[in-house]
């Protein structure tokens, strides 16, 4: 397996992204996506893209952040590898590449939310050494 893990810099790599993220974050439009990427981008977003042969085969959205109770961390917004390209290590691979980010950014914390329902998302965590030390609520704003 050749793969090649970069951060995605220009609009056409952004764009490329769209069809594996879109697997987590169906609501997305793929006319809108570079321009929601941009707009999140100088909030301190970043987007990492694992390649193979030159398709976009898993993406990571993540932030680098401080706040009082973790210290520096980084945040991972969206982790998703190609659901017909799953258990051949580009999960693994993206969500180490992540940790070494982490480690040289100074991170102190790596940290990430997984919805409820997806349980094999949690399970592959687990193998990879994270842990559940909290639960994350959240409620509509009207």
């Amino acid at each position: 397996m050749s793969m090649q893990i970069r951060q995605a810099g220009t609009d056409e790599d952004i764009q490329n992204c769209f069809g594996v993220i879109t697997q987590l974050r169906p609501h997305l439009k793929a006319d809108e996506f570079v321009s929601i990427v941009r707009t999140q981008m100088q909030d301190g977003y970043r987007l990492a893209c694992v390649l193979e042969s030159n398709e976009v085969v898993a993406v990571a959205g993540f932030r680098i952040n401080r706040s009082l109770s973790w210290g520096k961390y980084l945040y991972v917004d969206d982790l998703i590898t190609d659901e017909t390209r799953r258990s051949r290590g580009f999960g693994k691979a993206l969500l180490q590449w992540l940790k070494e980010e982490a480690r040289n950014q100074g991170c102190a914390q790596f940290h990430l939310d997984s919805g409820v329902q997806r349980k094999d998302a949690h399970r592959f965590y687990e193998r990879e050494g994270l842990a559940l030390p909290a639960y994350h609520f959240a409620c509509m704003i009207e």
